[in-house]
Formats: C-alpha cells, structure tokens, sequence
C-alpha cells in the first residue's frame, strides 16, 4: 500500500458511509426495488466492510457485492474530474477528483 491508496481508501470510505462528497446513481433494477428498499440498501452500503483481495485487490474500498433482498447487489465508486468527464487525474486528491457511486444489481454489470 502506498501514502496514496491509503489516502484514496479513506476518502472512499467517507463517501460510501456518509453519501457526501461525491454524486451517487442507481440502476434502474435498484430504482425498482421501491424508495424503502433503496433507504436501506443504502445503509447496507455505508456500513459495508466486507473488503478482501477477491473484491479489494488494490486496497481502495470501491467496490462490493453482497446479497440483499434475494438480490446481487454491487457498489462500484469511479473517479471522474471535475466535469464528469474523463478520469480523475489525482484519485487521492478531492480538488481534482469526483466520486461518483453507483448502485446495481449484479445482473445489470
């Protein structure tokens, strides 16, 4: 691990606990499940810490995948620039960089 993924990590994990600091979408099979479902697969993500070399090979905490509702649900956080453009250039850097979380059903990868 370097200075910069332990940096990228920590500000993943802020954003996936608290949903601030970044944008979050959904897929339309989430959207589906109804606004309770979604409020608590929500929660599910933010206290998410099922992290391990399958689903976490560089150590970043972007993604998971767990089951919920009878459903395979993934998070995936991508770092974008400012302008949801392109890449971001400096992922551990939040001036330059924003997170964007997506909530989808495995089936819809």
């Amino acid at each position: 691990m370097t200075v910069n993924t332990d940096r990228i990590r920590a500000l993943n994990d802020e954003f996936r606990q608290h949903f601030s600091g970044g944008k979050a979408v959904m897929t339309p099979g989430i959207a589906a499940m109804g606004q309770e479902a979604v409020q608590r697969l929500i929660l599910t993500v933010a206290t998410f810490n099922n992290f391990c070399a399958a689903n976490d090979p560089h150590g970043e905490h972007d993604f998971g995948a767990f089951n919920f509702d009878g459903h395979e649900v993934f998070f995936k956080i991508d770092y974008l620039d400012c302008t949801l453009t392109y890449h971001s250039p400096d992922p551990a850097d939040p001036a330059v960089t924003e997170r964007v979380i997506t909530l989808m059903l495995a089936e819809e990868y």
